[in-house]
């Protein structure tokens, strides 16, 4: 194993929009964003992944990245690029190879093309649903048995890239986790994959349960 200080070293790397796009093409690096999720839906580098501080980021990270040795290019807010890569490193993940200096913004202001998700909220998602709307749910199996929406299937985060079949390329579709954060990982996962046409409910379960959407009876209070 490196040393933290080798793993800091390597991957404090500041870089250009040359130096980053070069890199991401030389060594296939995965494109990691790891602001919080309300920054990333508004605009990111096309094919990254979005993994947010915010959360339970390196669980999320082990369970998700299934390469250790993958090397990797950070978007961070700024001055969270050395808390990043620690967090990285302590569940194993040692090949960061620099951020992009000036994060998302730089990028932006480069005028070259950006992405997006849209979001809407569990009371749009309310009047789309008496119309037919597709929906996933990505929560893990335990929270999704104890309720969830009437008719909805559950396909947890952890293994979405095992069912990327089931999910609709030809008409849109709309996806939720408990509370807006791991359904943004996963849109992006999806995006990442040629799905343009998901949607990301805001505030997840937590908000669905303040509409008139028709539910399953809770097993237990979580």
């Amino acid at each position: 194993y490196e040393s933290i200080d080798t793993i800091l070293e390597k991957g404090t790397k500041s870089l250009n929009i040359e130096q980053f796009v070069e890199k991401t093409e030389k060594y296939e690096a995965l494109i990691l964003d790891v602001r919080h999720q309300s920054q990333f839906i508004e605009g990111f580098i096309p094919n990254s992944m979005f993994i947010g501080l915010n959360g339970t980021f390196a669980p999320w990270v082990g369970a998700l990245i299934k390469d250790i040795h993958q090397p990797i290019i950070l978007i961070t807010p700024e001055g969270k690029e050395e808390e990043t890569i620690t967090r990285l490193a302590r569940v194993g993940f040692d090949n960061v190879i620099g951020y992009l200096e000036g994060g998302f913004e730089t990028w932006k202001k480069s005028n070259k093309s950006i992405a997006s998700i849209t979001s809407i909220s569990a009371e749009v998602l309310e009047e789309n649903i008496k119309h037919g709307a597709i929906v996933f749910d990505v929560r893990k199996p335990g929270e999704y048995d104890n309720e969830h929406i009437e008719n909805v299937t559950n396909t947890p985060l952890d293994y979405l890239e095992e069912h990327l079949n089931e999910f609709p390329k030809d008409t849109s579709f709309f996806i939720h986790c408990a509370g807006g954060y791991r359904s943004v990982i996963a849109a992006s996962i999806l995006k990442m994959n040629g799905f343009d046409n998901v949607i990301d409910v805001a505030g997840g379960f937590s908000a669905i349960r303040n509409t008139n959407i028709k539910r399953t009876e809770p097993t237990c209070s979580l």
